[in-house]
C-alpha cells in the first residue's frame, strides 16, 4: 500500500472530509476509500477542520535520511572490534552481540537502529 499522498490528491481527500463534515458521507466508507484506519481518519479530519483551505497531505521530513559520515565510521568500527573477540580462540565468545554494539554506540552519542547495525556488520563480513 502506497502512502496516502501518493494515492490521492489533497483536493480529493478534502472533498471526502467535507462530505463527512456535512453529514453526506459515512466515516467507514471514507476509511475504506482512503484505506486508512479510524485513528488516521480522525487525525486527517482534525487537520482539515483546523485549516480547510490550507489542508495538505504533504509534509516535511523531520529526521535526516542518511547517517553522518562520523556515525558510519563508528558503526563500522564496533563490529570489527566484536569480530576480534570472536576470532580470539582463548575467549568463549562465538556470536555477535548486536544489542551490545548498539548500546556502546549510544554511549558515544550515535543512536541507530539495530537493523542498521546488523546490515553494516554483514556488509563488512562480520
Amino acid at each position: 500500500m502506497d502512502q496516502l499522498h501518493k494515492r490521492f490528491t489533497a483536493e480529493q481527500v478534502k472533498a471526502l472530509l467535507k462530505g463527512y463534515c456535512q453529514g453526506v458521507l459515512d466515516r467507514s466508507a471514507i476509511e475504506e476509500i482512503l484505506e486508512v484506519g479510524k485513528t488516521r481518519f480522525f487525525a486527517l479530519l482534525r487537520e482539515y477542520r483546523q485549516n480547510p483551505d490550507g489542508f495538505s497531505l504533504y509534509y516535511q521530513r523531520t529526521t535526516p535520511t542518511r547517517l553522518p559520515a562520523s556515525a558510519e565510521k563508528e558503526i563500522e568500527k564496533e563490529p570489527m572490534r566484536e569480530k576480534d573477540l570472536i576470532d580470539d580462540s582463548t575467549l568463549p565468545i562465538t556470536t555477535y552481540n548486536y544489542s551490545a554494539i548498539r548500546d556502546r554506540l549510544a554511549k558515544q552519542g550515535v543512536v541507530v537502529a539495530l537493523s542498521t547495525i546488523i546490515d553494516r556488520a554483514k556488509s563488512l563480513g562480520c
